[in-house]
């Protein structure tokens, strides 16, 4: 496992790659430090069109082969422990370009980019009872990054319709339970770094 690309994502998201099974922790490293890549993409762009272009780069790498990708770039080589199946992932790049554009953005990108989450957290199990807790961690995480009020209210009201029960999921899919629980205790609000110690101990070895 790449401690640089470990290193790049969020504490609770480090957290969460830890309880992964070693069979599927490199992906769920790679899907989220890719993830954590393109934000930077679309958040650090000055023009929508070099976001674009970039993010469209790594959509033809993840449509292509790997044998075909280019060297040089850590990630991209990291993404090869899919073995053929990085294809999943396209719908992240999709999502993350559905939010380029000026505020306040339409219901219809923070959908694009949620769908694209939960189709990359799919590829990794397709567990019943996955989908929902995949699109609650996308809403939490999305919530607790915009800064437009009406955008905030409409994500709220997708955060108030949403069930955030949590479903107990195969050993696989570990670090949604932690990601998903997270989001359930915060619901878009800054402070998941204020969560108890035995809470996050409890999700991670029992999944609950």
């Amino acid at each position: 496992m790449s401690q640089e690309l470990l290193d790049s994502l969020p504490a609770p998201w480090r957290l969460a790659v830890a309880y992964a099974p070693v069979a599927t922790r490199d992906r769920w490293l790679t899907m989220l430090a890719l993830d954590v890549r393109l934000a930077g993409v679309v958040r650090g762009a000055r023009e929508p069109i070099l976001a674009q272009m970039r993010l469209a780069w790594w959509r033809d790498r993840l449509r292509d082969s790997a044998q075909n990708w280019p060297r040089g770039e850590p990630l991209l080589a990291a993404l090869s422990c899919w073995g053929g199946e990085h294809g999943a992932l396209v719908g992240l790049v999709d999502g993350w370009e559905a939010l380029l554009g000026e505020a306040p953005l339409p219901v219809e990108a923070f959908e694009a980019w949620i769908a694209g989450r939960v189709a990359a957290c799919a590829a990794l199990n397709g567990a019943e009872g996955a989908e929902g807790m995949a699109r609650g961690w996308a809403l939490g995480d999305l919530a607790a990054h915009l800064g437009d009020a009406q955008e905030q209210a409409a994500v709220a009201d997708m955060i108030e319709g949403h069930g955030w029960r949590g479903r107990r999921l195969p050993r696989a899919m570990r670090p949604l339970v932690i990601l998903h629980g997270l989001a359930a205790r915060t619901r878009g609000r800054q402070g998941a770094e204020n969560i108890s110690l035995f809470t996050l101990l409890r999700l991670g070895m029992l999944g609950v």
